[in-house]
């Protein structure tokens, strides 16, 4: 315990010695670790929406303006012969979605109006099973929809979800490419900062090394340096993520309303959280044990 009290109290005493140079070491580690956290909540958040979209996942089938009954009827059927897949429909018609679109866009209400004809085709709004709507099932029952006589288009969820996911895999990768690169430079940053501290102290050593001074304490005080800097860095790097979610929680409703409930955007789990900041100590240490192998 006396060891490493002296070791805290000549790191932080070397750490405000040095404090333009620990800065910048501090900030590197800040950045570093809040590039990778920042992905990794873009990605856990979008992952969680896609989660919510795959389960109100649907599928649109429109039909011909000149469908006949027994066509309308055969699509019906095919949809009800897929119950394991399909867990609801609605018929929809010219004039049902019209009023529709009259009610969800009223600013447009009067443009619609001015038209000669109803543009809007009649519909089937299927909603699909949240196991079925990213699976195969759902991929044929889309298929054979579209060989039906009478049936214009399908318009199926999963092509845009399946993108997103997309997205997010690649979010990860790039927080742990970028990451990964920025933690070196970290290491090598914290490495030469303690390093400068250590040379400002030679004099110092050469007389613990005269008086047979263990090494733990010799090596322990620049050790812990690098390990405060990269706690503090990963303190600092959670505190502006932070901030950054919450400014996407107040701001981020306004600029993509009904796409996407950005008021729910959560934080990184404490035991994530938990893990960057025990991360960003060991990357200190890593970089303050290199520099004080070169003592004694």
């Amino acid at each position: 315990m006396r060891a490493l009290r002296y070791c805290f109290d000549e790191a932080t005493a070397s750490l405000w010695r040095g404090r333009g140079a620990s800065l910048l070491s501090i900030l590197t580690i800040a950045i570093a670790l809040f590039v990778l956290s920042g992905f990794l909540v873009v990605a856990a958040n979008l992952e969680r929406q896609i989660a919510q979209w795959s389960d109100a996942a649907e599928l649109s089938v429109y039909l011909a303006d000149d469908i006949s009954q027994d066509q309308r009827l055969a699509v019906d059927r095919i949809l009800a012969g897929h119950d394991s897949v399909v867990a609801a429909r609605e018929y929809l018609s010219k004039a049902d979605a019209l009023r529709r679109f009259k009610r969800d866009f009223p600013d447009l209400a009067g443009t619609a109006d001015g038209l000669s004809s109803n543009p809007f085709p009649a519909s089937f709004e299927v909603r699909l099973r949240g196991a079925q709507s990213g699976g195969d099932a759902a991929d044929r029952l889309a298929a054979e929809l579209r060989q039906t006589l009478g049936v214009v288009d399908v318009r199926y969820d999963r092509q845009w979800i399946q993108r997103l996911s997309g997205v997010a895999v690649f979010c990860r990768v790039t927080a742990y490419v970028l990451g990964g690169i920025l933690v070196g430079a970290a290491v090598l940053t914290v490495t030469s900062v303690v390093r400068l501290a250590l040379y400002g102290r030679q004099d110092e050593i050469k007389i613990m090394e005269l008086v047979g001074a263990p090494i733990g304490y010799i090596r322990g005080p620049f050790v812990l340096e690098g390990t405060l800097q990269g706690g503090i860095g990963a303190g600092l790097a959670l505190a502006a993520l932070w901030g950054g979610v919450l400014l996407v929680r107040t701001r981020g409703p306004q600029l993509l309303e009904g796409l996407a409930d950005l008021s729910t955007t959560t934080f990184l789990p404490p035991s994530l959280a938990a893990l960057l900041v025990a991360g960003g100590m060991l990357v200190g240490c890593v970089g303050g044990f290199i520099a004080a192998r070169t003592a004694r």
